[in-house]
């Protein structure tokens, strides 16, 4: 295998993560909403819903001390 097979198969495993947590943590299993463009937005809100999970992770909590604080 060359480097480009490595970094597909490595993509695909971050995505596989990705709907593995949208699946579990999420409860999306089964879409709720009928119909394709129920099914987009229901999709496109779980989607933000964990962008901005990750985006709070990346975040500095101001109300955590810092174990070199004083």
């Amino acid at each position: 295998m060359d480097k480009a097979n490595f970094e597909i198969v490595g993509n695909v495993g971050k995505v596989e993560m990705l709907f593995a947590h949208l699946k579990r943590i999420l409860k999306m299993g089964r879409l709720r909403l009928r119909g394709p463009n129920g099914a987009r937005d229901e999709f496109l809100l779980a989607a933000t819903a964990q962008n901005l999970r990750k985006l709070a992770k990346l975040r500095p909590n101001p109300h955590k001390r810092s174990a070199f604080a004083a």
